[in-house]
């Protein structure tokens, strides 16, 4: 076995020598060659984009780039496509290390169940802002005759009344069915024959109704612009608040441009 010799001033110092630069190769191999090695030191990734990818789309787009993924979440949203990628972290444009791990979240296959707000009562927009609030969604209005204007009378899914608190899947469309503001009053139909046109849409307009105009050409005796009939006719007859009466009118549309 060799023996170093510390016999004299000069034999201990080359040992501290030889010690000092074995240590500096260790160190300087283990920071420069080992740890850059070791952490893939100066290599990066760039995320993909995964929204809206499959998952088998998904799947191969990080092998590629070998990446790894969980699923950290599954939420239902409306209108997305089942098992598609709906958030990523990362974010896309990343850079990463290889093997790093990118977080998604998942569009559910089902919608799940939530009850329907008690909106009855509400004004049509605040029965909106309440649906959405809720995942629902408000379709195209419904109305009927009721005083309560813009007020939500009923509640109806695919056509079916349904009351507060029933379960529908998120999402679902909900058929606010409001009132017209009329109701059923009935008056008496006003006898319009003989009335020009437009004052007659005057006296129609102060009562809630409204007028249909046919004009019928010249009329012997008769005005241009006046009524000459009138459906439903006066004289005792009674119309719906809101309903129309049609008239025939002598003359010619004068909004009608003549070749």
């Amino acid at each position: 076995m060799a023996k170093f010799s510390t016999n004299t001033r000069a034999d201990i110092f080359t040992h501290i020598g030889i010690i000092i630069a074995i240590f500096l190769i260790l160190f300087f191999s283990f920071f420069f060659l080992y740890l850059p090695w070791s952490t893939n030191h100066g290599q990066s990734i760039t995320v993909p984009e995964l929204k809206s990818m499959t998952i088998e789309e998904m799947e191969k787009a990080l092998d590629d780039r070998d990446l790894e993924y969980e699923v950290s979440d599954c939420t239902f949203v409306a209108g997305a496509k089942p098992l598609t990628v709906l958030t990523q972290f990362p974010k896309a444009g990343s850079s990463v290390k290889e093997g790093r791990k990118i977080y998604v979240t998942i569009v559910s296959e089902t919608a799940p169940m939530v009850k329907v707000p008690d909106i009855l009562g509400r004004s049509m927009s605040s029965a909106k802002n309440q649906l959405l609030s809720n995942g629902l969604v408000a379709g195209p209005p419904e109305y009927i005759a009721a005083l309560e204007e813009n007020t939500v009378l009923k509640l109806k899914v695919n056509g079916k009344e349904v009351t507060p608190g029933s379960l529908v899947p998120k999402g679902s469309q909900i058929t606010l069915v409001v009132g017209d503001g009329l109701g059923d009053q009935m008056i008496e139909v006003p006898n319009l024959v003989g009335m020009a046109a437009d004052e007659a849409e005057i006296l129609t307009s102060g009562q809630n109704l409204s007028i249909t105009i046919h004009y019928v050409g010249a009329v012997e005796g008769v005005a241009d612009g006046t009524i000459v009939k009138q459906r439903p006719s006066a004289g005792g007859n009674k119309i719906r608040i809101g309903d129309v009466i049609d008239v025939d009118v002598a003359g010619t549309d004068p909004n009608t441009t003549e070749n």
